[in-house]
């Protein structure tokens, strides 16, 4: 298992890691697996889309923007509802294929790690596990 340490510098941002993950996998050595991705954090997620396009992670903040503004009627005295509300949606982890020591992903497929109460300084936990050691 290994932490790794994400700093964020805007509220709202998708930050893409795939190039963290994939020198985790090939870190590891692992050639056949499985790789899962957990993102500690009420206020944080991880999702895999498009990464070709910039345009696409702005389009999908500024969709939740407006679905899930950031002042509204909440209750949550921390002013920081919002957020939690967004990282509940996105969900907290990620698993993925390993073949030939790289993660399997689509053509236009990245990680991203997805802050919705910045800037922080976060934190992102990959496990690897190696189907070698899972077979009996």
């Amino acid at each position: 298992m290994r932490k790794i340490a994400i700093k964020t510098d805007r509220r709202n941002q998708m930050l893409d890691i795939t190039s963290i993950v994939q020198k985790s996998v090939i870190e590891s050595g692992v050639k056949s697996g499985i790789c899962y991705i957990l993102v500690p954090h009420t206020t944080a997620a991880v999702t895999i889309n498009e990464s070709a396009d910039t345009d696409v992670a702005n389009d999908i903040l500024e969709t939740l923007s407006k679905l899930i503004p950031y002042k509204d009627s909440y209750r949550h005295a921390e002013g920081n509802s919002d957020a939690h509300i967004k990282a509940s949606l996105i969900g907290d982890t990620a698993m993925l294929i390993i073949e030939d020591g790289r993660l399997v992903l689509g053509t236009w497929q990245g990680i991203f790690f997805c802050e919705f109460d910045g800037p922080r300084n976060r934190n992102l936990i990959i496990k690897i596990v190696d189907d070698k050691k899972t077979e009996n």
